[in-house]
């Protein structure tokens, strides 16, 4: 395999150089694929086209270069990160001309097309059960079929359908078939925090460019059944064989997880469970469970194979085993649901395989990266995920530690699998901290315990029961003593281990410290990567400094939540909206992020009063967090009351002070609190925060309407209620934010919380014009995501610019440019379209 010509000396050096000259291209392939996921805005069509150019001359200059080694791997480098560039910014640009035109958001289409995916229970807000699934788009009207020419709309869609009412049945939809459908659309918009998921990236690598509702009347119609080769439609009479079979849910959907890739199947609360046992990998239908149905297929095939003579002489054995393998694993990754993780390991099988089949003998090094090459090549956008990462490392740890001498016996089989556990625990920590900022501690032993248990037992028991129903009995008797287990072993003091998100220098250093730690080195530098891992572990907080003060306006859509912070205290000001039974701001939003930031504990929740919109998250935010203590307008028999040792209510005039940062309530007073005598709106808490120098200060408002605002103004002297900042009340609703109450408190900047395009119609355009007519700069959610500002500091931030990728969907009343809000004179605008 290697050229002499390229071989400028004799010796080792020349004969390990081939191998370098077809890993570095494909390494910074790579490199170039990441570079483009970094971009704000896609490169112009000139500048994709010069890339590809430049590539394309890089390749001649290989040729022409190969008698010299370092040029020609200069050359081969740069030729593999520009057709990457160039390769990746071509397929964005098709998927983003795929994109919902903004004309035909939040308008009734009919749409005509076919179930493209396993329909996903749900629930709606109100409790109201329905079904998530995509949607592959024949044709879009805007009116009758007969008079209205096709819409240009996306071709693929994620639509939601729910029941009338929460003892309803949803709609029929079942995998396969074809229906019209009466739907409301919108673009992909996704919640905007710091360290946060990224919904839209999500959106947009599964090809699905918009969302949207099916709209209630008889517009709905079945055009045709299911075809019979539909495997969707197989997919789902099995789970519903399944599930009539087994009676327990949580044992029903982890059985459907690994036998149809239905995820969704499996409660928030067991993914919780193996979330924090480090097994959330194994639940799903991974690559280890691909590979492992592969190579059982690929046996038993050889076996049968080699049992006719006639057979081996038409093909080798070894050759039909390997690709009878690889059909097998891309059956099972297509009758699972052909998720991410199941096409990466079709792929990288593929590539073994054909390598194999080519007699080429490469390095594993070499024969991971052609397998990573196939991959992008596929999917450009897998860089993005954290499994791409994690599943690539673990096999390349794997294999730079591995022994050369395989183990015999059952106690070096045993040390040998407690070794290779250890070497994958080890090496991917760092990452693990990276992308989760947590390590479940026990994870070691509960992987050691359930990956053979997993996929020796309950997986073939999952597949076995398409073919054999009883086995799903079985199969839910051992997933019930597993989960007994993961129970037992989560409850161990100190399970799972937490941090803050570390700097990038931290980041890389751990990185660092995790390849020093598993690779066959001296134990002087493994005790180096302890050293080097020690800042990602302890990473230090970043806090206000004395006497000032944090304000974070967190994105949670149509509600509120603020978190205050000094020196060392911290405030939730509400806790953001329930979206549906079981799911809140609190546990998909505000503990993420209180965690990400450091915040082990809250030393105050402010609900400011009772609607589900600021009280969504609560109960939630108090079982993931140590809570100090609750004050509030609720009422004395409220049941949040319950989950705090102290509860106060909020007390017109009362004052205290944190780390020479003052806070002030203005309204209500605890008389008003006790009768409950006005609307839950007028009985908001208003919170007046100042630092030190008392020049920075900050006004929050609640739901507070013009009544009390009148009422507020008359309890306190003129220039009381100044504020730097203004929290606006109501979301910006028109019963809220009067002229006086503009005029009395002057803020700079006014922040809106509320969600994107939602049904109150928040922030009304008439007050939005209010506020610009008074010169105050507004920031809304949906346009800005989390607002974050430090009294300190001159400038606040906007996430959603922060942030800022070519895949996000640009804000409306902000320029992309502007990462940081400037000084008062600079441009203002607020209204949301």
């Amino acid at each position: 395999m290697r050229s002499p010509a390229f071989d400028e000396s004799p010796g080792p050096a020349g004969a390990v150089l081939w191998p370098v000259l077809l890993a570095l291209p494909v390494l910074a392939w790579l490199g170039g694929l990441v570079l483009l996921q970094t971009q704000r805005e896609l490169p112009g069509e000139a500048v994709i086209a010069a890339s590809l150019l430049a590539g394309q001359g890089c390749c001649v200059m290989v040729g022409r270069w190969w008698g010299r080694r370092r040029a020609a791997l200069l050359w081969a480098a740069l030729a593999g990160l520009l057709l990457a560039f160039s390769y990746a910014s071509w397929r964005a640009e098709l998927r983003l001309a795929e994109r919902l035109p903004e004309a035909w958001e939040g308008r009734d289409l009919l749409l005509i097309g076919r179930i493209d995916s396993l329909p996903a229970a749900t629930l709606g807000q109100a409790g109201a059960p329905g079904w998530r699934f995509e949607f592959e788009l024949e044709s879009a009207h805007a009116g009758p079929l007969s008079s209205d020419p096709p819409l240009p709309l996306p071709p693929r869609l994620l639509l939601s359908a729910y029941a009338e009412h929460a003892d309803a049945a949803p709609p029929p939809l079942r995998a396969g078939e074809r229906w019209q459908l009466l739907v409301r659309l919108k673009q992909p918009q996704g919640l905007m925090n710091p360290h946060g998921f990224d919904y839209e990236l999500w959106m947009f690598e599964q090809g699905l460019r918009a969302s949207g509702v099916l709209r209630p009347g008889g517009a709905q119609r079945r055009l045709a059944e299911a075809p019979i080769t539909s495997i969707d439609a197989a997919r789902q009479r099995l789970r519903e064989a399944l599930q009539r079979r087994v009676g327990e849910p949580g044992a029903a959907g982890v059985l459907a997880a690994l036998s149809l890739g239905d995820q969704a199947a499996i409660s928030r609360a067991d993914w919780a469970l193996f979330r924090d046992t480090g097994l959330s990998h194994l639940l799903s239908v991974s690559g280890l469970h691909v590979t492992m149905f592969a190579w059982a297929a690929q046996g038993l095939l050889g076996w049968a194979w080699r049992g006719s003579a006639r057979l081996c002489l038409r093909c080798p054995a070894p050759a039909v085993a390997r690709w009878g393998g690889v059909a097998a694993a891309l059956a099972y990754a297509l009758f699972s649901g052909w998720g991410i993780p199941a096409q990466r390991t079709v792929w990288m099988l593929a590539s073994l395989a054909l390598l194999r089949s080519l007699g080429l003998r490469w390095p594993w090094p070499l024969a991971l990266l052609l397998s990573a090459l196939v991959v992008t090549v596929v999917d450009p956008w897998a860089v993005c995920q954290a499994g791409f990462w994690l599943s690539f490392c673990a096999v390349g740890l794997l294999m730079a530690a591995g022994d050369d001498e395989p183990a015999h016996g059952w106690r070096a089989q045993l040390l040998a699998g407690l070794r290779n556990q250890a070497v994958a625990t080890l090496g991917l920590a760092p990452l693990s901290l990276l992308f989760f900022q947590q390590l479940s501690l026990v994870g070691v032993l509960a992987n050691l315990l359930a990956i053979p248990w997993v996929s020796l037992v309950i997986t073939p028991l999952a597949l076995g029961g398409a073919i054999l129903p009883g086995l799903w009995i079985w199969g839910a008797w051992c997933v019930e003593l597993m989960m007994a287990l993961l129970r037992w072993l989560v409850s161990w003091p100190l399970a799972v281990w937490t941090v803050l998100v570390a700097p990038l220098w931290a980041q890389a250093a751990g990185l660092a410290a995790g390849v020093l730690l598993v690779l066959p080195l001296p134990w002087r530098l493994r005790a180096l990567g302890m050293a080097l891992a020690l800042p990602l572990l302890w990473p230090a907080p970043e806090r206000p400094r004395e006497g000032e003060f944090e304000f974070l306006a967190a994105d949670v859509g149509q509600g509120t939540a603020v978190l205050l912070r000094t020196a060392h205290h911290a405030l939730l000001y509400d806790a953001g909206p329930q979206y549906a039974p079981g799911v809140d701001a609190g546990q998909r939003v505000l503990l993420p992020l209180l965690r990400a930031l450091g915040v082990r504990q809250l030393d105050q929740l402010m609900l400011s009063h009772r609607d589900s919109d600021h009280v969504g998250g609560a109960a939630s935010v108090a079982a993931g967090l140590p809570v100090q203590g609750l004050r509030s307008s609720l009422e004395p028999s409220h049941p949040l009351h319950r989950l705090f040792q102290s509860s106060l209510p909020c007390n017109a005039g009362e004052r205290w002070v944190w780390d020479g940062v003052q806070f002030e309530l203005l309204h209500p007073s605890a008389e008003q609190v006790r009768q409950q005598q006005l609307k839950s709106n007028e009985l908001s808490c208003v919170l007046h925060v100042r630092n030190a120098s008392g020049q920075q200060t900050a006004l929050l408002m609640g739901d507070l309407e013009a009544g009390q605002e009148a009422e507020l103004l008359r309890r306190h002297r003129p220039g009381a209620l100044r504020a730097e900042l203004l929290l606006v009340p109501h979301h910006g609703s028109k019963t809220s934010s009067t002229p006086e109450l503009l005029a009395a408190v002057a803020p700079r900047w006014a922040v809106v919380q509320s969600g994107y395009r939602n049904r109150f119609g928040h922030p009304a355009l008439p007050v939005m014009a209010r506020y610009q007519a008074a010169g105050i700069e507004v920031f809304n959610s949906p346009d800005c995501g989390a607002w974050r500002w430090r009294s300190e500091k001159e400038a606040a931030s906007c996430q959603r610019l922060l942030d800022r990728r070519y895949w996000h969907r640009r804000p409306l009343s902000m320029g992309a440019d502007r990462e940081r809000v400037g000084p008062p004179e600079a441009e203002r605008s607020g209204e949301e379209d």
